[in-house]
């Protein structure tokens, strides 16, 4: 089945315009096969986070630490990390190494391997599986030990897979999601929907 879904290429992870690629990421597939459980998804929902600039980014000024080191490789790597001591988080670290740039996928549409997925989350309505990214990492598998691993390889346990890209006119564009923090930066309109997706994570509107 994952033969049919051609991995992205590392060069498609490059640009150092993170917007553009996290609209791109939009009807992409995000693909697992953990504990030999295929599991194929559709992106629906990303975030991009742009450094040094960005105040709602973990590399704000270019800080280096342990957890964001990962950050500042070369684009097509995975960055998984901890929220609030409970959720994994999935990220796309994009751009020429050192710049440290990285798009969280906040929601997926399960296509493949439904019922590993609903497995992992223990809950039976379909549209509530994955439409977060604390429930994407866990419907997948994905921990942090998944992080900092190469995402155009198809024979890793997580690769991104080719899709048709989407119209630009079903492309939500508005701020991020649970960033106050960030002051100015919170209403950057970083955070990318296809429009009328069931499993686009609430709220669908953000204001601060």
């Amino acid at each position: 089945m994952s033969n049919n879904y051609k991995p992205l290429p590392k060069e498609f992870y490059l640009s150092n315009d993170v917007c553009q690629l996290a609209q791109l990421l939009l009807g992409k597939y995000l693909i697992s096969k953990i504990d030999k459980k295929l599991c194929v998804t559709k992106i629906v929902e990303t975030e991009a986070y742009k450094a040094p600039e960005d105040k709602g980014s973990h590399a704000y000024n270019n800080k280096i630490t342990a957890r964001t080191n990962t950050m500042f490789a070369e684009g097509g790597r995975s960055y998984v990390y901890l929220c609030y001591g409970i959720h994994n988080m999935f990220n796309v670290v994009t751009g020429p190494t050192g710049t440290a740039h990285a798009i969280l996928v906040r929601a997926v549409e399960p296509i493949f391997g439904i019922k590993f997925i609903a497995e992992r989350r223990n809950i039976k309505d379909i549209k509530n599986l994955t439409n977060g990214p604390g429930k994407v990492c866990h419907a997948l598998g994905i921990t942090r030990e998944d992080n900092n691993k190469q995402l155009y390889l198809d024979n890793k346990k997580i690769y991104l897979a080719d899709n048709n890209p989407l119209n630009t006119k079903d492309i939500y564009k508005g701020p991020r999601v649970g960033i106050a923090y960030a002051e100015e930066c919170a209403n950057w309109p970083f955070r990318f929907y296809i429009k009328d997706n069931p499993w686009v994570s609430h709220p669908k509107i953000v204001k601060y």
